[in-house]
């Protein structure tokens, strides 16, 4: 399914019915990553998984974007189909999508989750995230993989599901070079820590005590930041949780269902 925007084709996979749920994605995926969540959920609600400008099959004009941008997107996707309020789970990358969602359109957003995500990435996160825009074209991708796999999953995970994770990598593979710069210095231009208290959402904040990537001090500081958040440290879990960990799914699903 798609819809279109000034800068191209928003891609979405649009599965089930019933009062509906956006999963966004995190940086460098596509909405392939959250099929387990979707083979949960579509049976008795309307799931909306959008590819993020320049992921996975939507397409994007090349420009430089923000992650105000990306928020405004989902705007554009929920009321083109007429399906909010929603629910929203965002991811890392997706979960910073979701908090300047949340904050901008508050009437659109049910419940949200926020796994492994910041609304700020610290002092020195324009540097660091530029560093990464630049490897992120410079270095090939196969060759990106063993720094990605050693934050998105535990030991233990890459070890006893290795089929997941050669999807996951695949995703990642697959994924337009230049687009994944433009989100990391997207990334690294965000900044939305100050308005956390606008969320008005029940919200849920997962995060895993092995995430290093966005530690759990970022997960405090949304739950600190958040009026009335719920937060849960995940043990022995990395940064894709969500992929990683069963009993984070099974959190979201309470969440979501009140």
């Amino acid at each position: 399914m798609t819809i279109q925007r000034p800068w191209g084709t928003l891609n979405f996979l649009d599965e089930g019915a019933g009062r509906p749920v956006v999963l966004l994605h995190p940086l460098a995926a596509a909405s392939a990553l959250w099929r387990r969540l979707i083979d949960d959920f579509s049976p008795y609600r309307r799931v909306l998984a959008p590819d993020a400008r320049g992921h996975g099959r939507s397409t994007w004009d090349g420009e430089q974007f923000s992650v105000i941008d990306l928020a405004a997107d989902i705007e554009a996707l929920i009321e083109n189909l007429d399906a909010g309020p929603a629910d929203v789970v965002g991811l890392s990358m997706g979960g910073c999508t979701a908090v300047a969602f949340a904050i901008r359109r508050p009437d659109l957003v049910h419940n949200l989750v926020l796994a492994d995500t910041t609304a700020d990435y610290g002092p020195h996160k324009a540097d660091a995230w530029g560093e990464r825009a630049e490897k992120a074209v410079s270095v090939p991708r196969d060759r990106q993989l063993s720094f990605q796999l050693e934050r998105w999953f535990s030991t233990d995970f890459r070890n006893g599901d290795p089929e997941e994770v050669a999807r996951i990598c695949e995703i990642f593979l697959r994924t337009d070079s230049a687009a994944h710069a433009a989100a990391c210095r997207a990334l690294g231009d965000y900044d939305d820590s100050r308005r956390l208290n606008e969320i008005r959402a029940r919200t849920l904040i997962l995060v895993g005590d092995e995430d290093y990537a966005t530690p759990p001090s970022m997960a405090r500081a949304l739950h600190s930041g958040i009026v009335d958040s719920r937060l849960e440290i995940l043990p022995h879990t990395r940064h894709l949780s969500l992929v990683e960990n069963a009993a984070a799914r099974k959190l979201v699903h309470e969440h979501l269902e009140g």
